[in-house]
């Protein structure tokens, strides 16, 4: 790495205590390797599989995650509408209608005096009606564009298809320095730089157990599959959990330089970036 560029680590979607547990295991020796100026994960399915708590996001900040992401499942745990207006580093999407509680977009100074812009989006196809993400997303990039106001902007794109995904990407290439998409819990192999310096992954995984359908136990997903009626409540797969993400490597004018996939443990082959600290 040049002295002027510097990396961020992003961990996908955690899935109950497996993901938790891989978070625990393997966040803090990656931190110290790669020595990243900011750490954001996304946390929206860490409580059981469905949502998120207090406790919860102060284990991760405590283990070395600056901004906690989220999505639609935000609000599965109630005290996340009393607790998420006390904790910025707590995001939702930005683009929930007026009046939601929280915030989509936070600004921080990361570990060398970079300042990072953290966005939260959540894309509509197959997904619950929400307000248009393209001008939520507009609107912050505007307010804080790249390489002016801020160091560098990471951008969790939170959607279902992969096509409105991928038009997100080219619609902020040039403008941040990361697109990723989270929510289908499963690792795309399209990391790569984008024609105008946006580095890009279509979904960066989930941090979980593997064996088992998307983080949840696979007997009951397969039974409501085959049989089309209603079986005991998803849990979460309590085996030894993957770490999914990417790390980044962003130069001085907030382009992205380099982007590798990252997984750590579980059932997945392991995948560490090749650019240390």
């Amino acid at each position: 790495m040049t002295d002027s560029s510097f990396s961020l680590l992003f961990i996908g979607d955690v899935v109950g205590r497996s993901g938790r547990d891989a978070v625990a295991q393997h966040l803090p020796g990656l931190i110290s390797a790669y020595k990243p100026e900011l750490v954001v994960l996304n946390g929206e399915n860490a409580a059981g599989g469905f949502g998120i708590t207090a406790p919860i996001c102060a284990q991760f900040f405590e283990l070395g995650v600056d901004v906690i992401t989220t999505g639609n499942h935000i609000w599965d745990q109630r005290e996340m509408t009393g607790f998420i207006d006390s904790e910025p580093r707590l995001l939702r999407p930005l683009n929930f209608p007026k009046g939601t509680p929280g915030n989509g977009v936070y600004v921080t100074t990361g570990r060398t005096g970079k300042r990072v812009l953290v966005a939260n989006i959540m894309l509509r196809l197959f997904m619950d009606a929400m307000d248009d993400p393209f001008t939520a997303i507009d609107r912050v990039m505007k307010q804080a564009p790249l390489g002016g106001a801020v160091d560098a902007i990471l951008v969790d794109v939170h959607g279902e298809a992969t096509s409105e995904k991928m038009a997100m990407g080219h619609y902020l290439d040039g403008r941040a320095s990361l697109v990723v998409g989270t929510h289908t819990h499963v690792p795309t192999a399209d990391h790569h730089i984008m024609t105008n310096g946006t580095a890009y992954q279509t979904d960066a995984g989930m941090t979980g157990d593997y064996r088992s359908v998307i983080g949840m136990k696979a007997e009951p997903a397969i039974y409501r599959f085959t049989r089309k009626m209603p079986s005991e409540r998803l849990t979460p797969a309590e085996g030894e959990g993957t770490l999914c993400g990417c790390l980044v490597r962003v130069g001085g004018n907030g382009k992205a330089l380099g982007i590798e996939p990252v997984r750590c443990g579980g059932a997945l082959a392991p995948s560490y970036p090749t650019n240390p600290g």
